[in-house]
Formats: C-alpha cells, sequence, structure tokens
C-alpha cells in the first residue's frame, strides 16, 4: 500500500494534471504563504525539470520547463524556433498583439490602483499603497470585431485569425466572452513582460496600438464598447468557442 500524498506532493500533481491553478485555490494560497511549502514544490517540480511559475500582476499559477530542460526536451532546432508551443508564426503575432492590448494596459491600471493614483473620490490624510488588483478587476477586454477589423488583413483574414484564435483559447492565453476576448490563465504567465514589453512600447507596434480601438476595462460601467468598422466582416467568428 503506497503512502498518502503530502500537501506538496497533492499541489505538484494538481498542477501536472489541470495544467495551472487560480491563485486563490487553497493549496495554492498556502504555498504563496508557506515558505517551506513553497519551496518544497519547486524542489519536486525541478527533480522532473519544471518550474513553478508565479506572477503577482496574473490570476493564476502554472509550471514550466526549467531552462536546462529545454534543450533536452525541444533540441537546438526548438530552442531556434519562434514558439515551442506549436504555433504557426501567424498565431504567435496574434499572440503578441492580444498580448499587447490586454496586458500592457493592464499593468499601468494595476500600478495605478495600488499605488493610489487613481482618484477614489475621497480626501485621504495620509497616502497609503492598495492591495495590487486582480487581474480579473482591471483586465482590458478585446472586440473580436474590432480586432479582426484592425489586424484581420495583417494576420490572415477572418477564417485564418479564427482558427489562431481557437489555438490560443485551447492553450490557455486567452478566453472567450462572447464576442470578446479577455485574458487567459497562461496570457500573462508564459510571456515575459521585462522582455516584450520594452521591444513593443520602442518598437514599430507602438504606433498600431496607439491606433486600435479595441481595449474596453473590465467592470468599468461607464466604458462604452467599442464601435464596430464599417469594413468589418458581420459574420460571427467561427470555432469562437474552445472545444
Amino acid at each position: 500500500m503506497s503512502a498518502p500524498l503530502d500537501d506538496a506532493a497533492l499541489l505538484v500533481a494538481e498542477l501536472l494534471a489541470r495544467r495551472w491553478l487560480p491563485r486563490q485555490h487553497p493549496k495554492v494560497r498556502r504555498a504563496l504563504i508557506d515558505a517551506d511549502l513553497w519551496s518544497t514544490v519547486q524542489d519536486r517540480l525541478a527533480q522532473v525539470g519544471l518550474r513553478l511559475i508565479d506572477n503577482v500582476h496574473a490570476d493564476h499559477v502554472a509550471v514550466a520547463l526549467l531552462r536546462p530542460a529545454e534543450s533536452a526536451v525541444f533540441g537546438e532546432s526548438g530552442l531556434n524556433s519562434h514558439n515551442n508551443v506549436d504555433l504557426p508564426r501567424d498565431a504567435v503575432s496574434l499572440l503578441v498583439v492580444l498580448w499587447s492590448l490586454i496586458i500592457l494596459p493592464k499593468r499601468e491600471r494595476q500600478a495605478a490602483r495600488a499605488s493610489g493614483t487613481e482618484s477614489t473620490g475621497q480626501n485621504e490624510m495620509f497616502k497609503t499603497h492598495r492591495p495590487l488588483p486582480s487581474a480579473a478587476s482591471v483586465s482590458g477586454v478585446v472586440s473580436y470585431r474590432s480586432l479582426l477589423a484592425d489586424f484581420g488583413v495583417q494576420l490572415g483574414k477572418k477564417t485564418r485569425m479564427d482558427g489562431n484564435l481557437r489555438r490560443l483559447s485551447n492553450h490557455g492565453f486567452i478566453v472567450f466572452r462572447g464576442d470578446d476576448i479577455t485574458e487567459g490563465p497562461l496570457l500573462d504567465l508564459l510571456l515575459d513582460y521585462d522582455t516584450l514589453a520594452p521591444r513593443i512600447l520602442d518598437g514599430a507596434l507602438s504606433d498600431v496600438l496607439l491606433q486600435a480601438r479595441a481595449i474596453v476595462p473590465a467592470g468599468d460601467p461607464d466604458a462604452e464598447p467599442p464601435a464596430a468598422d464599417d469594413t468589418a466582416d458581420d459574420e460571427q467568428p467561427q470555432d469562437s468557442q474552445p472545444d
């Protein structure tokens, strides 16, 4: 008869089975405040070439390969590839666009609310730092119709873009809410903000993003949905919901 699993083993097993877990999951919450449990989980994962990924700006945690394990798993050709989840190049381009439209504004809102720079309607006697808001409360929403109108031509038009959106959804990068696209569990975990953000903000995509009209703050009752472009396809997104 096998010995009962401890908390670290149970958390590792659940992470491997589900791919990601919310930060509010009881085992994850305990690991985030229990340094010994956190260290044990990381040690157990490291034994099989994995590491636990946590980001205070995201609402989930996940696992990924350790750097030394990447070459053994993917080989040199895999490491030199533009991605290691078998996404076609236009799907990677779409992923970067969505990351830019959703994560960059979200990070700004989180930082602003945490530092108290956003108006609360009250005068405070002493300046205080508020807790970092959850991703769900400040994450942007991208209109499918506006995305198609603004980037459809560059990203393969409707049929191709719909297929790539479905791929990104199946991988956990995005979530569909009707005709809107929102942040998935892995969008702010598996893409390196410190590396990607400067390249986008200082690169050619910055001018394109300034013209994008697709971002609406989640949970903002005063925000108006983006108007659909007259040139956009009036059809609903094909395969917009994951299987």
